[in-house]
């Protein structure tokens, strides 16, 4: 599954417990008729997937639902849902590379005048 959209919002990364559980959360906001703020968490090795996204880029999240079982100590079981993230795509477009130079427009260019429509040309096609 996936989730598309704008990211409002990079968490920094949490760390829990002595075995160095690791959570970090990003909030995308979808484009669509009644925007959703959807929340992901990334957790342990995946966390670092969130180091080269900023806040308003535009990104697509593959992501799994995961859900757990949880009884209290007055013996009710309740349940909770999140939504795990294991992929992060840039939807923007890449910016032009710094080392090609750039392309003129068509008006820096002459138009041709010494051509004949006459002339024999060798071209195969």
């Amino acid at each position: 599954m996936e989730v598309q959209g704008k990211v409002k919002m990079i968490g920094d990364t949490q760390t829990f417990g002595g075995n160095g559980f690791r959570k970090r959360e990003i909030v995308v906001t979808t484009e669509e008729q009644y925007p959703q703020h959807i929340m992901v968490e990334f957790v342990q090795d995946k966390c670092d997937l969130l180091n080269p996204f900023h806040v308003g880029q535009d990104v697509k999240i593959s992501i799994n639902l995961r859900g757990r079982e949880w009884v209290n100590p007055q013996g009710e079981t309740k349940y909770f849902n999140s939504i795990q993230g294991w992929r992060i795509e840039n939807l923007q477009p890449a910016a032009q590379n710094a080392s090609a130079p750039p392309v003129p427009s068509a008006d820096a260019f002459e138009p041709a005048t010494d051509f004949s429509e006459e002339e024999h040309d060798d071209l195969p096609f």
